[in-house]
Formats: structure tokens, sequence, C-alpha cells
């Protein structure tokens, strides 16, 4: 598996890359082989400001169906127009392929995200 150093994780398969004040976030590679065949993405919450830990949407497969949730509190500005149209591209290539954009006024919980390192940790448990 592959796990970017430049991004940040979460325990529940997100990833995160910060760009000044936003925060992109997609579904790892891990999240993604887990899921299998994903056909749906349900993000409810176009700009709507949620807090961290937050329920945001959800990513559906075949077989299962994966709970997203807020790294940040933050605002979601944009979802990924072409991962709505077509869900299995986060199967094709999950570091490409944002689900979610957020602007964030104050990114002063990144410590709460996992490093590469400390995501493949728990990953392998």
């Amino acid at each position: 598996m592959i796990y970017p150093q430049h991004l940040s994780y979460t325990r529940g398969h997100q990833w995160v890359c910060l760009e000044a004040q936003y925060a992109f976030v997609g579904i790892t590679d891990f999240g993604q082989g887990e899921l299998a065949h994903i056909v749906a993405v349900d993000i409810p919450y176009l700009n709507k400001t949620l807090e961290r830990n937050k329920f945001l949407g959800s990513i559906e497969a075949a077989h299962a169906v994966l709970d997203l949730f807020m790294p940040f509190t933050g605002m979601i500005t944009e979802i990924n127009p072409d991962m709505l149209k077509y869900p299995s591209l986060i199967n094709r290539d999950p570091y490409d392929t944002w689900v979610i954009k957020i602007l964030v006024p104050l990114i002063d919980n990144e410590n709460l995200l996992l490093t590469a390192d400390e995501y493949q940790a728990l990953v392998r448990q």
C-alpha cells in the first residue's frame, strides 16, 4: 500500500492535504481497498460548517458503506464534481481523487492527524 508522506491521515481512513486555509480530504488506498467497488458518494452538507468529528457523509460500495467524519471544524466549500459523477475514480487513484474541500479558519489541530508512518502502523494492526 502507498502512504504519501506529504499527507496527513485520520483513523477513519481519510487523507488530508492542507493548502493555506483549505483542507482537501479523500479516502486512503487502504480505505478504498476495504470498500472495493465504490458506487456512490453522499455528502449532504455543502456550504455548511461542521465541527471536528461530525458526520459529513458516506461512501457506498457494492457491499459496504464508509461513514466520513470532519477532520477539522470548518465549512465544506466544494465537493469534487468528477468524483460525484464517477465515484470509482476513488478506486483508481485514491490520492488524486479528493472528496471534499474544507475552509478551515484556523488549522491549529493538525496534531490530531496521523503522519504517514503512524497511519501505516495503524492499518498493520
